[in-house]
C-alpha cells in the first residue's frame, strides 16, 4: 500500500470511528484507530494535562501504559510527558539509548518498548492540553508519521474539541435545570415571586462564596430530604 493510499484509508476509517459522542468515548477510538491504523504501533494512549498542570492518562490500549506513562510523569521526561507539556511533536526510536530520556529509556526498553512518538492533539485554555502517545516494541520505527500523523492531531483534536462543547453544554443544560428546580422550591416555600427568588439565591451564593449551581443543588436537595420526611 502506497502513502497516499494509506493516507485515504486512514481518514475514511478516522471519520468513521471518531462519531460524536461524550470525552471518553472519543478518546478511546483515537487510541483504538491509532493501533489499527498508524504503522507499528503497537500501542496507544493519550496524556492530559489539566489546568492546573496535572497528568494523567486516559485511553490506554494496555494497561502497560498506565506504568509507562506515570514513570514519565514521576521522572518528568519521555516523548508523552514533552507533548503534552513542552513540545508538539517528539519521537524517539532507540529509547534505550536516548540520551534524552536516559532514566525514562531504562524503564521503556525493560517493558519492551524501544520506539515512541508523542504527538500534541489540543490546547483549550482553562482546560488545558491533551497528547496521542504511540509505541512500538521494535526500535527504528515512528520516526517518520509525516502526514499521517497530522491527519490524526488534526481529525482527533477537531473530535476532541466538539466532545468539550457537547460537555459544556449537557453541564449548561444541567445547571439551568437545577437553578430552576431551585427557583421553585424557594417561590413555594417563601412566596416569592420568580425574580425576588433567584435574586435570593444570588445573595446566598454571594454571601457562602460559592457557585450558584451549588446553591441550588443544596436547596433541591433538602427540599427532597424534607418531602422524604
Amino acid at each position: 500500500m502506497t502513502d497516499d493510499e494509506r493516507l485515504v484509508k486512514a481518514a475514511r476509517r478516522l471519520s468513521e470511528s471518531l462519531s460524536p459522542g461524550d470525552l471518553d468515548h472519543v478518546l478511546e477510538r483515537i487510541t483504538a484507530a491509532a493501533v489499527e491504523l498508524i504503522p507499528d504501533v503497537d500501542y496507544a494512549s493519550i496524556t492530559i494535562q489539566r489546568a492546573d498542570g496535572t497528568l494523567h492518562t486516559a485511553a490506554p490500549t494496555d494497561e502497560l501504559l498506565c506504568e509507562l506513562d506515570a514513570a514519565q510523569y514521576e521522572l518528568q521526561e519521555g516523548p508523552c510527558y514533552e507533548a503534552a507539556v513542552t513540545t508538539s511533536h517528539v519521537t524517539s526510536q532507540d529509547l534505550a539509548n536516548d540520551e534524552r530520556f536516559p532514566k525514562y529509556g531504562a524503564v521503556a526498553a525493560a517493558a519492551g518498548i524501544h520506539s515512541q512518538a508523542g504527538i500534541r492533539l489540543y490546547d483549550v485554555p482553562g482546560s488545558g492540553q491533551g497528547a496521542l502517545n504511540l509505541y512500538s516494541r521494535r526500535p527504528g520505527t515512528l520516526g517518520e508519521l509525516g502526514s499521517l500523523g497530522a491527519l490524526f492531531a488534526d481529525k482527533s483534536s477537531t473530535a476532541i474539541a466538539y466532545a468539550h462543547e457537547l460537555a459544556g453544554e449537557r453541564e449548561a443544560s444541567r445547571t439551568r435545570e437545577s437553578v430552576g428546580k431551585a427557583v421553585g422550591v424557594t417561590m413555594e416555600r417563601y412566596e416569592f415571586t420568580d425574580e425576588r427568588a433567584f435574586a435570593f439565591l444570588t445573595r446566598l451564593a454571594q454571601h457562602h462564596g460559592v457557585p450558584l449551581p451549588v446553591v441550588a443543588d443544596a436547596i433541591v436537595s433538602a427540599s427532597r430530604t424534607r418531602g422524604d420526611g
